[in-house]
């Protein structure tokens, strides 16, 4: 097998159902999901020891998960069953929900940062925002799958608190950004 077709020479590149330009906002939505999948694939490495297996094992299912969005991206007209589910999006929320009772509590904005692997995952955070907003953009003109759109949104969610875990369990504070006001409130504070 060879890892080059050539028939991408002209600019041009395969989807489900059609080819279209290598520029078209599909194409550079899937990019953009394969791009923080690559980045993610980077920060597990950095997630070493027992401490972690919880979150790598995680992390593993998430890049499977990124390629299902990738896939998804990649069909025009609906032409297979899509991938991504909203059970796949719940699992993140109650992720989400495990981990912010994991680190200490937030008010302010915070820098991003701390361990390596914090840090890492937190490139991983801002890549998948991009990701979204490729995202959005390219719902504004072609049919997507709603899901993806709603996973990406939470997925980069999951990586603020998980990047806040990872710096919390290696006794690492989160440095809160100096001239933030208080922007994270608990329900109760709310309810005030």
């Amino acid at each position: 097998m060879k890892l080059y077709t050539k028939t991408g020479d002209a600019g041009k590149t395969s989807l489900v159902g059609g080819r279209v330009d290598k520029d078209n906002l599909r194409v550079e939505a899937y990019g953009t999901i394969d791009e923080a999948n690559s980045f993610l694939g980077q920060a597990m490495t950095l997630l070493k020891g027992e401490v972690f297996q919880d979150i790598y094992r995680e992390l593993e299912k998430i890049q499977h998960e990124l390629f299902d969005c990738g896939g998804d991206l990649a069909v025009v007209n609906n032409k297979i069953p899509y991938k991504v589910t909203e059970e796949m999006i719940t699992f993140l929320e109650e992720r989400i929900d495990d981990y912010i009772v994991q680190a200490p509590p937030l008010e302010r904005f915070i820098l991003p940062g701390g361990t390596p692997a914090a840090a890492a995952i937190h490139v991983v955070r801002t890549v998948t925002r991009r990701a979204e907003r490729c995202i959005v953009a390219l719902k504004k003109q072609e049919e997507i799958n709603d899901h993806v759109l709603k996973y990406v949104n939470r997925l980069s969610d999951y990586f603020f608190a998980v990047a806040r875990v990872v710096n919390a369990r290696l006794s690492v504070k989160d440095v809160e950004y100096e001239r933030s006001a208080i922007v994270f409130r608990s329900k109760e504070d709310k309810k005030n």
